[in-house]
């Protein structure tokens, strides 16, 4: 017999009800089915080379829409693609992805892909929900006109922006450190 939802209707697999999952009882003579809801799979992705408030602040909020059942995957960018995009690395893609990888709220982390793909990533983890940095505008709407052409179903949020923070960015922290070592205010980039 099927499990029955609370309006008298019927899902045709056991274990689904209307996009969630449902735990049987253990006694079979209960006959209630307790509704849990899908575990999320939550993706971010970054540079991630100075880790700095504004790194912990998004993954630290990325992980939260996952729930506990959920997982966060982040994808660090390839060292190619950050000297194309940003500069040159302070830390290898390696040594990025082994300090990601340490971080608490983290439960995932990959290297993207060579060449850079949105739809690899994308067919390999199936994310429910895709989060940028507040500072991803121009990598946010190249993925949003990817999401279109290619038809996927994924929502993409936009996180907030740290404001208590003065170092979020790793461009900040930079220009601090310049600023300190040369006793003088410098720009980097």
């Amino acid at each position: 017999m099927l499990p029955e939802l609370a309006d008298g209707r019927r899902h045709a697999h056991s274990s689904i009800i209307c996009g969630r999952v449902a735990r049987l009882p253990k006694n079979p003579r209960e006959g209630r089915v307790h509704l849990v809801k899908k575990a999320r799979t939550i993706l971010t992705s970054g540079v991630f080379d100075i880790i700095h408030p504004g790194h912990i602040y998004l993954l630290r909020y990325a992980s939260r829409l996952k729930g506990r059942r959920g997982r966060l995957v982040v994808i660090i960018a390839r060292d190619e693609t950050v000297r194309r995009r940003k500069r040159p690395p302070i830390f290898s893609e390696y040594e990025r992805l082994m300090i990601v990888r340490s971080l608490k709220f983290v439960d995932e982390a990959y290297l993207g892909y060579r060449p850079f793909s949105f739809k690899k990533v994308i067919e390999r983890f199936n994310p429910d929900i895709v989060v940028f940095g507040y500072d991803q505008d121009k990598i946010r709407r190249e993925f949003l006109k990817e999401v279109e052409r290619e038809g996927w179903r994924v929502k993409v949020v936009k996180a907030p922006k740290m404001s208590s923070a003065r170092l979020n960015s790793s461009s900040k922290v930079l220009e601090r450190i310049a600023r300190l070592l040369s006793g003088k205010k410098l720009k980097l980039y």
